[in-house]
C-alpha cells in the first residue's frame, strides 16, 4: 500500500469582489501519493492551480485541512510554512522565475542555501551534478536571457531539486516550449520520477498528462474523477495517448 504524503481535506478556495463571493474550490478531497507522478488536468478555470497553490502552502484555504507527512500545514503561521517550502517542495513553473543577473549555476546554488546548514562546497557541487543530469552544464556560466527556453527550463528543475525535495509541484512546466523543449522536460521528470522522486504536475496537454502515472479530472472546483496508468514507458506513448484522450472525452473535456 502507498503512503500518502500530502492530503487535502475538504478544501475550498474563494475569492470576494465587490461584496460577490467567486468559489473556485469546492470541498475537494484529495490524497498525493509517495512515489507517484501525478497529474491534474480540466477545463480553464476549473481551479487546477489554485488547487496546487492551495495544497502547497503558496496560496491560503477559505476553509479545510491540509496534511504532509501527518503535519497539519494549513494551521502553520507563514515563517513556518515558508522553511516547509524550502525543505520540503520543489516548484516548477511556466516561466522559469529565474534570477536575470544569476548565471544558471547561481541560480541553483544559491536555493541550495535557502534554509540550508550545507557547506558552499557541498552546495556547489550538488549544483554542478543537478545540471549535469539535467543536461544543462554546458549553458551553467550563461545568463537566463542567453540561454534557450529548454535550457532555463532544465535548470529551473535542477533548482526545484536542490534541497532534495519530498515532493515537486510542477504548473504547465511546459506552457512556454516547443515540442521537442517539451519532451525533453518531461522525459527529466519522469526519469526523476522514476528514481522515485514524487511529483505534483499541473497541465492541459495530454502528451504532458501521459508521463503521470494518476491524474486527477478537476470541474467546477471539484475532483469528478481520476485514471489509474501503470509507470510510463515510451514504447507505450500511442496507446496511453488513446486511453487519456478516450478518459477526457468521456468526461466531455
Amino acid at each position: 500500500m502507498k503512503n500518502i504524503l500530502l492530503s487535502g481535506k475538504n478544501i475550498c478556495k474563494s475569492f470576494f469582489q465587490n461584496g460577490n463571493e467567486t468559489q473556485v474550490l469546492n470541498s475537494v478531497n484529495a490524497d498525493i501519493y509517495e512515489g507517484d507522478f501525478t497529474v491534474i488536468m480540466g477545463a480553464s478555470g476549473a481551479g487546477k492551480s489554485t488547487l496546487l497553490y492551495a495544497l502547497s502552502g503558496m496560496d491560503s484555504i477559505t476553509s479545510g485541512e491540509i496534511f504532509f507527512k501527518g503535519q497539519e500545514l494549513s494551521k502553520l503561521p507563514e515563517n513556518k510554512m515558508s522553511n516547509y517550502r524550502a525543505s520540503e517542495f520543489g516548484f516548477v513553473f511556466q516561466q522559469t522565475h529565474l534570477v536575470s543577473n544569476l548565471t544558471l549555476f547561481e541560480n541553483v546554488a544559491v536555493a541550495g542555501y535557502v534554509g540550508s546548514s550545507k557547506n558552499v562546497q557541498t552546495v556547489r557541487e550538488k549544483a554542478e551534478k543537478l545540471l549535469a543530469q539535467m543536461h544543462a552544464e554546458n549553458a551553467k556560466d550563461r545568463l537566463p536571457s542567453q540561454v534557450s527556453g529548454g535550457e532555463a527550463q532544465r535548470a529551473a528543475i535542477a533548482r526545484a531539486m536542490i534541497n532534495d525535495p519530498a515532493l515537486i509541484f510542477a504548473d504547465e512546466p511546459t506552457g512556454a516550449l516547443n515540442r521537442a523543449n517539451s519532451e525533453e522536460v518531461l522525459n527529466l521528470l519522469t526519469e526523476l520520477n522514476g528514481n522515485g522522486q514524487s511529483i505534483l504536475m499541473v497541465t492541459h496537454d495530454v502528451r504532458a498528462a501521459i508521463h503521470g502515472n494518476r491524474i486527477l479530472y478537476l470541474e467546477d472546483g471539484k475532483i469528478l474523477d481520476e485514471l489509474n496508468l501503470p509507470l510510463y514507458e515510451k514504447s507505450d506513448i500511442r496507446a496511453r495517448e488513446e486511453q487519456v484522450s478516450r478518459w477526457l472525452s468521456e468526461l466531455r473535456w
